[in-house]
């Protein structure tokens, strides 16, 4: 059974696409780095925090994901922050902080509906380097990662608004009602995906999965 989940997924994304990811999310990363480097610093050394590399994946090469909206982007590294700086106030151990501060962020992301997994790393890098950044206090990191995750919101909308065929922030668009002459099955998934050609968060099987229980929950509430 082990071995069987690393059985990989029909891969439906074109090597164009995959071209637009990796250069996408090159101009993405210059920008935020350029632009951090070249902002006032005021009162605090404002540096590039490495989880804005982990964004960059989901802004770049899962743009339609929900988790790459701009509100999962800026709450999800901001709670976080203040997730992973309280936690290391009260808990002094290292191992336990960093366990906390991560398991913490995650809940706190999903109580906001924020949920973005780099935000976890963004929780655990501020624990990890607590020694290093204890010395400018709680404000310089509020001030560091809005930053970083602003100045990587930005970029996104540039970047993804520019390469062909790409719209960041994804519209929410309400389909027709389809009127299909026979049930809907794994191939007509999977052709739907190729036309996308983007990464989803979920399988193709999954999706089928999704689509078989809307299926059933609107025959039981028709009959």
């Amino acid at each position: 059974m082990l071995l069987k989940s690393f059985k990989l997924e029909p891969d439906l994304i074109t090597l164009k696409e995959k071209i637009k990811s990796g250069l996408a999310s090159t101009a993405g990363i210059f920008i935020v780095y350029f632009a951090l480097q070249h902002l006032p610093q005021l009162h605090y050394p404002t540096i590039m925090l490495a989880s804005m590399a982990a964004s960059a994946v989901l802004l770049y090469a899962a743009h339609h994901s929900p988790m790459a909206q701009p509100w999962p982007l800026m709450g999800g590294h901001f709670l976080s922050a203040i997730c992973g700086w309280w936690v290391v106030q009260v808990i002094p151990e290292p191992t336990l902080a960093a366990s906390v501060g991560v398991g913490l962020s995650i809940f706190v992301m999903s109580l906001f509906r924020c949920l973005h997994p780099p935000g976890a790393a963004t929780a655990l890098i501020i624990v990890l380097n607590y020694a290093s950044y204890r010395q400018f206090g709680g404000m310089w990191i509020t001030h560091v990662v809005v930053l970083n995750a602003l100045m990587s919101l930005i970029a996104a909308i540039i970047v993804n608004n520019i390469v062909p065929g790409r719209r960041y922030p994804a519209r929410n668009i309400r389909p027709a009602n389809p009127t299909s002459p026979r049930k809907i099955g794994l191939e007509d998934i999977e052709f739907a995906l190729t036309q996308m050609d983007s990464v989803i968060d979920v399988s193709e099987t999954d999706l089928l999965a999704v689509y078989e229980l809307a299926s059933q929950h609107a025959h039981r509430t028709k009959s």
